[in-house]
């Protein structure tokens, strides 16, 4: 009789290993390696009778040929499905332009980001037209129910009917029960919440392991593709990563979305880092009220301060994420410091890029920051992680080392190579226009690239200290209009 062995799972990484470690050899995390009891498969192999064998022996020359499971792309029957609508444009923008049916969308974030609430404003939009299950792993059925009184869903009159009759709730952990009542169910739409609290009952290991997990999203996954229903997956992270987290289910799934967002601020960027049907880094915004999650349609003016009192320091830039443009200001502060080493602080900004920026001001510009703290900031708190953002950071940072004010109707776009020159970015046409959709009037952009009439002055420039002394010079001007207005 084989023997049941043991192996050593890994819950950061999914990783397994034949003993046990402290630090895991592949992700290197501590104390992560949990034992899982693994019961080897019995051998259905036998040995084979002499009337098989002489059987097997006399048609050996005598077998026909197997049909070919292979198809080339023509012989492939094309079913084009409709997108499902979720009822937020913000969603359906991450998702490629809607829910695709058959699908596994796994949605990912910090404990208490939004994730329940925004499903289940979801499952509401989508039960006025098809019924749909929300699975409540982690809660009961009145819990989720005030939850929705909470968020007003159960008392709106014009949606009561619809919530009744198809929105069903179902508070189970029990896999099997789920896969039972989704196939007798069979609703367009179903919402698993969490899938770190579903068990496998044929599984030893505990609920929230690895094996549990993977287990667990391959049966709804089977189940998924077979009765053609869209499942959203919620997988949370632990403060303290004991629990496996989304990236063990990342390979298993059609997309990945990830809601993300900084407890002191009340919008929520869902942010889209694999998508099978449609592109990635996608970003949809949303604001948390006291009614739930609402939609920000246009998250620039989110992301940009009040133009009724300009400082100096403050460049305007046009990021990009995926294919939507976003007008972000970016702040800066230069100020001498009393301590040998000088501070570089970010928020917002990768702190390695503005170290390369700092550098290339001193070295190609001559500004002398090595004695000076510098801080740089964006606006509401959006990371910016892109090239495009060089050029705003760099005259921002001159700006402030000047004490001038860049006029608030220019923006800045190119990327700063350790040259000294200003470098070509993507999407400029589609980062200008929305410049413009905002009224900019002025734009300084790399030489060369291609853009069409859009009613705003671009200037070009080749060097960072030419684009420097452009956008101060006209700053200069502004500043004189500044003091002209007050004196009047």
């Amino acid at each position: 009789m084989p023997k049941v062995r043991s192996i050593y799972v890994c819950n950061a990484c999914g990783a397994e290993a034949r003993q046990h470690f402290g630090k895991c050899p592949t992700c290197g995390s501590w104390n992560t390696l949990v034992e899982q009891r693994v019961e080897p498969k019995e051998s259905s192999t036998t040995r084979p009778s002499m009337k098989s064998r002489t059987a097997t022996s006399a048609s050996k020359h005598k077998t026909p040929a197997q049909p070919r499971l292979s198809l080339t792309f023509n012989q492939i029957q094309d079913h084009p499905q409709a997108r499902i609508p979720s009822g937020y444009q913000e969603l359906d923008r991450v998702l490629g332009g809607g829910i695709v049916p058959g699908s596994l969308v796994l949605l990912g974030g910090d404990p208490g980001i939004g994730k329940s609430t925004l499903l289940l404003q979801t499952a509401n939009q989508l039960a006025s037209k098809t019924p749909i299950l929300y699975v409540c792993a982690e809660e009961s059925g009145q819990q989720v129910k005030l939850r929705s009184l909470r968020l007003d869903i159960a008392n709106n009159d014009n949606n009561k009917q619809s919530i009744t009759e198809n929105l069903y709730l179902l508070p189970e952990t029990n896999l099997e029960v789920i896969l039972e009542e989704l196939e007798s169910l069979r609703p367009q739409v179903a919402v698993i919440d969490s899938i770190q609290a579903l068990f496998y009952s044929a599984l030893t290991s505990a609920p929230g392991s690895v094996a549990q997990v993977r287990e667990c999203t391959s049966a709804l996954m089977q189940l998924a593709k077979k009765e053609n229903i869209s499942l959203f997956i919620v997988g949370h992270v632990t403060k303290e990563g004991a629990i496996a987290g989304p990236k063990v289910l990342e390979h298993l799934v059609d997309t990945v979305l990830y809601f993300e967002g900084d407890r002191f601020a009340s919008h929520r960027l869902l942010r889209s880092v694999k998508n099978r049907f449609g592109a990635t880094h996608e970003i949809g915004v949303f604001e948390m009220i006291d009614k739930g999650l609402a939609e920000v349609l246009n998250p620039s003016e989110l992301f940009m301060s009040s133009q009724e009192e300009n400082v100096p320091g403050v460049a305007t830039i046009v990021a990009c994420e995926g294919t939507r443009p976003l007008v972000v200001e970016l702040q800066s502060l230069v100020c001498p410091t009393s301590y040998s080493s000088p501070r570089r602080s970010t928020t917002g900004v990768e702190h390695n890029r503005l170290l390369q920026i700092l550098a290339v001001l001193e070295k190609r510009v001559g500004i002398p920051l090595s004695k000076l703290d510098a801080y740089v900031a964006s606006s509401g708190g959006l990371n910016v992680g892109e090239p495009a953002a060089d050029l705003g950071i760099a005259v921002a940072v001159a700006a402030s080392f000047r004490d001038r004010i860049i006029d608030p109707e220019l923006v800045l776009i190119g990327e700063v190579g350790l040259g000294g020159q200003i470098r070509s970015v993507s999407q400029m046409e589609l980062r200008l226009k929305e410049a413009a959709k905002l009224g900019f009037k002025r734009a300084l952009v790399p030489k060369g690239q291609k853009r069409s009439d859009l009613g705003m002055e671009v200037i070009e420039v080749g060097r960072v200290v030419d684009a420097i002394a452009t956008a101060l010079a006209n700053s200069t001007q502004h500043e004189e209009v500044i003091r002209e207005d007050s004196e009047s």
